[in-house]
């Protein structure tokens, strides 16, 4: 079973993009130079910062449903990154080389379903979650500090 892995959209980010330091404060946001790769997973483009870009630490909304499952979670997203990631059935290297939380969602938002795997064996339990005939799609989340890593989508 095919799937499809999909990057945040740029366009929520990019008015935030060159923003001074103390407007982004004033919004909650904290802008971070990446010092080590892999250390700061861009939610965009779903690659490894290189050291010495900057990245801006935000409060994303990424299951935004009227259920107990609504959930927000603090992610990076890489300044001036424009091409979110949209590839079927390839696993990004932020991804695969991290360990995962692939929580599976139903139409309505209900999480059904959730696994934590290495990312290197991701495709085979994305594969697993999607053979549920209720999932309607994933959220990835890297386990270690539980943020929202991707949207996995049937493709």
């Amino acid at each position: 079973m095919s799937f499809r892995i999909v990057g945040l959209p740029a366009e929520t980010f990019t008015p935030l993009f060159g923003l001074p330091d103390e407007a982004l404060a004033a919004r909650g946001i904290v802008r971070v130079t990446a010092d080590a790769s892999p250390g700061y997973p861009d939610r965009i483009e779903l690659r490894d910062a290189e050291p010495g870009q900057t990245l801006l630490l935000v409060n994303h909304v990424h299951h935004d449903v009227d259920n107990p499952y609504r959930a927000s979670h603090a992610i990076y997203v890489r300044e001036g990154a424009s091409q979110p990631f949209d590839a079927v059935d390839t696993v990004p290297d932020c991804l695969a080389r991290r360990l995962l939380s692939l929580r599976a969602f139903d139409a309505q938002g209900m999480m059904v379903d959730a696994d934590v795997v290495d990312g290197r064996e991701a495709a085979a339990t994305i594969e697993r979650l999607f053979g549920r005939e209720d999932v309607a799609f994933l959220h990835a989340h890297y386990a270690k500090r539980g943020c929202f890593a991707g949207r996995v989508l049937r493709a």
